[in-house]
């Protein structure tokens, strides 16, 4: 007997409820992914193009393919991408510096010290943040350390040893700095070349009263056609001929 249909006006049952099935979650984002390594090589390209003030999260981010917030993940501000890109270069100057262990300590400490200031004067930026921070910089400590052992092998005391190792990186870096700086207005527009302003200069000077200024009338014709890099080294020569003499009387 076939069921029978309700009766007109009869209410119909509800249906039982369906049983709630999984959400459909949205595909995950991806996040790009880096490297420290990618990061800080990108970094120092940004800096040896254009200068610290280039080296912006959103430039580093484009450059990387990425977005602002990827780069969070490695570094927390601009002061410490600076910190790292710094060290970032200083790893090449240990490497080319890692054998100079068995000559003469002062010869060493010299090729020491000019593989440093080749580094700095190829970057001005780089002087600047020099063992900044030696938390996030360790291949900048490891270079002070290097630079101290061989000043460890004059024999002298430790007072000593210290002004002398900390001599040595101050005019490095003072001297790199100092040249790596922007040049003049004039000569960053165009206006003039560098080798054009420098003969002003030496023009000008040569117009000072000698009774005066002695020493510019004296040296001028050396500064008009010096080389920045020979002058480091001789200058780097008189400093290390002082300690090799002060470490001769050490061991008197």
């Amino acid at each position: 007997m076939s069921p029978r249909r309700p009766a007109a006006g009869t209410p119909r049952q509800p249906r039982p409820p369906r049983p709630p099935g999984p959400r459909r979650q949205p595909p995950p984002r991806s996040r790009t992914t880096h490297s420290m390594e990618s990061v800080l090589t990108e970094a120092v390209g940004l800096l040896d193009e254009a200068g610290e003030p280039a080296l912006t999260f959103r430039a580093l981010a484009a450059r990387l393919g990425g977005g602002v917030a990827s780069i969070y993940w490695y570094v927390s501000s601009k002061d410490e991408l600076l910190e790292r890109a710094a060290d970032f270069v200083l790893e090449g100057v240990l490497d080319a510096t890692d054998g100079f262990v068995d000559g003469d300590p002062v010869d060493d400490l010299r090729r020491t010290a000019i593989a440093l200031f080749d580094a700095v004067a190829d970057r001005p930026w780089l002087g600047a943040y020099f063992m900044r921070n030696t938390g996030s910089q360790p291949n900048s400590l490891r270079y002070y350390e290097r630079v101290g052992q061989h000043v460890l092998r004059l024999g002298l005391d430790p007072l000593e040893t210290f002004n002398a190792a900390s001599a040595v990186v101050g005019y490095v870096i003072g001297i790199a700095a100092d040249l790596g700086q922007q040049p003049p207005e004039e000569v960053v527009d165009g206006s003039t070349t560098r080798s054009d302003y420098l003969a002003r200069t030496v023009a000008e000077w040569r117009e000072l009263d000698p009774d005066e200024w002695p020493f510019l009338h004296t040296i001028v014709d050396v500064f008009a056609d010096h080389d920045d890099s020979d002058q480091f080294q001789a200058g780097l020569d008189l400093l290390l001929a002082g300690l090799r003499l002060r470490a001769g009387r050490a061991q008197d």
